[in-house]
């Protein structure tokens, strides 16, 4: 098991198809993960991306995207261990703080392709119907 899991989802009001367009676009990876490498594992098309992460962290993470109503729920996972640290070290990190950290990071993906593709779209009203 990984010192650090984060499980999120969230939904967005947009077609599975557009979701992994914007969350495909490589130079916005930096922005939300600063501190990590990333590599593409699986491009899954409108079904997701999973990716291997190096750096700060070394594990995996997964964007899957689940068709839902009129959008698509966006289910992110991260599984990883700090990097470079041994057995003692790790009993002294505030795990927590470290988890807690990496699923900010994640809304913050989440929420900003969220504003990006719902952008002038009424409450209530189907992305289709634009």
């Amino acid at each position: 098991m990984s010192s650090i899991q984060v499980s999120d989802q969230t939904f967005i009001a947009a077609p599975p198809a557009s979701v992994a367009e914007s969350i495909g676009v490589v130079s916005k990876w930096r922005r939300w993960w600063p501190d990590l490498q990333i590599t593409v594992r699986e491009d899954r098309g409108e079904k997701g991306i999973r990716w291997t992460v190096t750096g700060a962290l070394t594990g995996t993470m997964e964007v899957w995207l689940e068709p839902e109503l009129d959008g698509t729920i966006v289910h992110y996972f991260l599984h990883a261990e700090p990097t470079g640290v041994g057995p003692a070290e790790l009993a002294e990190l505030d795990l927590a703080a470290l988890t807690r950290a990496r699923r900010v990071a994640g809304k913050v993906m989440t929420f900003g392709t969220k504003r990006e593709l719902e952008a002038g779209r009424p409450a209530g009203e189907s992305p289709t119907a634009r």
